[in-house]
C-alpha cells in the first residue's frame, strides 16, 4: 500500500493537534510530538508518526493520565528518580533527561530512573536531548514481553531497546538507538499495515516457527538470531535491570499488553532509566572532542568493501535520511495519514 508524504512543518503540527484533542495538556503533548517527530525524521518510522492513534487512544481510555504532575526524588550526589504519575512516556523520559543532565553538570555523572510512566517512543531521542546539551548520555526501557529467549518457543523479553548518543563537533551526535530484539514489534505492526513481507529470521508465529508473514508473526527473535540470539536475549536484561529492577517498576512478563483489545484503562507503570556523562570530568571536555573527531575521521576513512558504499558512523545513516526528509517530506503509512487527515 503507498505511503503519504507529508511536510515535517505539518506533520508536526498534526501531531500536537490529535493530541491535544484526545485530552493532552500543553507539555505532555509537545514532548510526544518532539519524540515521534525525531523518530520520523530519522527514518524510525515503526516509533514515528504511526504511533499517534494509540497515545490518542490510550489517553482517551484513562490510561495514560492527560495532565500528570510529575515529581523529582534526588537521591544522592548524582542520582535522582522521576515519578510520571502515569502521564505520557515522552514527557517523563525528557524530563529524567533533563534531570541527569543537571546532576551531571553537578556531580560528573547523572543516573536517573523513571516509575509511572508509559510508552515512550524511540530511546534515542532521550540519549539526543542529552548529547545536544553537551554529555554523553544512555537510555533505555523494558516493555511486554513479545520477544523469545534464546532457544524459547515463547516471548520473554521486551524489545527492549538501548541508546547512546555522544555530542560531535560541528555535527550532529555519534548515535546509537538499536532494540535488543531482531526488530522491533512496531516495525512488525508497519509491515502489517503497509502489507509487506518481514525480513528473514526476526520473527516467529505462535509456535515459535519463524515467519515471513507479519499477519502470522506472533513474536520477534532475539538479536542474533538462531545462531546468536543469547547475545540478543542477555541485552534485553540489561534494559529490564536498569529500568525495572532498579526501579522497581514493572517487569516484562508482567506488562498489560501495550496493544489489542484487552485493558486499555490501567496504567502499565513502566520503568525508564537514563544515564549522563560529562567529559569534562574525566580526561577534559577539549580531550573527549578531539578524539572524538579523530576517531570519526578514521572510522569514516576506512575502506569500503566493493559496491558497498561508504563506511559509516552509528548516526551518520540517521542523520542522512533526516537531511533528505526535512527536504523532501516524510512518509506516512495508510492508516496514520487516514487517521490525521492526510488521505
Amino acid at each position: 500500500m503507498k505511503e503519504t508524504l507529508v511536510a515535517a512543518d505539518r506533520l508536526s503540527r498534526a501531531l500536537e493537534e490529535a493530541l491535544r484533542a484526545a485530552g493532552a495538556g500543553a507539555e505532555g503533548a509537545a514532548a510526544a510530538r518532539r519524540a515521534m517527530m525525531h523518530a520520523s525524521l530519522l527514518g524510525v518510522d515503526s516509533h514515528g508518526a504511526r504511533l499517534v492513534g494509540h497515545y490518542c487512544r490510550v489517553l482517551r481510555s484513562g490510561r495514560i493520565n492527560p495532565n500528570p504532575s510529575l515529581s523529582v526524588r534526588r537521591t544522592g550526589p548524582s542520582t535522582a528518580m522521576v515519578d510520571g504519575d502515569d502521564g505520557l512516556g515522552h514527557l517523563v523520559a525528557y524530563r529524567a533527561a533533563e534531570v541527569a543532565v543537571d546532576l551531571a553538570r553537578e556531580s560528573g555523572i547523572g543516573a536517573v530512573g523513571a516509575t509511572r510512566s508509559s510508552h515512550f517512543g524511540a530511546a534515542g531521542a532521550y540519549a539526543c536531548a542529552i548529547a545536544e546539551a553537551g554529555l554523553i548520555g544512555f537510555s533505555t526501557t523494558n516493555s511486554d514481553s513479545v520477544v523469545t529467549l534464546f532457544g524459547s518457543a515463547r516471548p520473554f523479553h521486551g524489545t527492549n531497546p538501548l541508546a547512546f548518543a555522544a555530542p560531535t563537533t560541528g555535527g550532529k551526535p555519534w548515535l546509537l538507538d538499536m532494540a535488543t530484539s531482531s526488530i522491533p514489534q512496531n516495525r512488525v505492526l508497519l509491515y502489517r499495515s503497509l502489507e509487506r513481507e518481514l525480513p528473514e529470521g526476526v520473527a516467529a508465529d505462535a509456535s515459535g516457527v519463524p515467519t515471513r508473514d507479519a499477519a502470522a508473526a506472533e513474536m520477534l527473535l532475539p538479536l542474533g538470531g538462531s545462531d546468536f540470539g543469547f547475545k540478543g536475549a542477555a541485552l534485553a536484561g540489561v534494559a529490564t535491570l536498569f529500568s525495572s529492577l532498579l526501579t522497581g517498576a514493572t517487569r516484562d512478563p508482567d506488562f498489560i499488553p501495550m496493544v489489542g483489545d484487552g485493558d486499555m484503562s490501567t496504567p502499565r507503570g513502566m520503568g525508564h532509566f537514563v544515564l549522563a556523562v560529562d567529559p569534562e570530568r574525566f580526561g577534559g571536555r577539549a580531550v573527549f572532542e578531539a578524539g572524538m573527531s579523530a576517531y570519526l575521521a578514521a572510522l569514516r576513512a576506512s575502506p569500503a568493501v566493493e559496491g558497498a558504499g561508504p563506511v559509516m558512523a552509528p548516526g551518520d545513516r540517521e542523520w542522512a535520511v533526516e537531511r533528505e526528509r526535512l527536504a523532501q517530506g516524510i512518509p506516512i503509512d495508510p492508516d496514520t495519514a487516514a487517521f490525521l487527515g492526510f488521505a
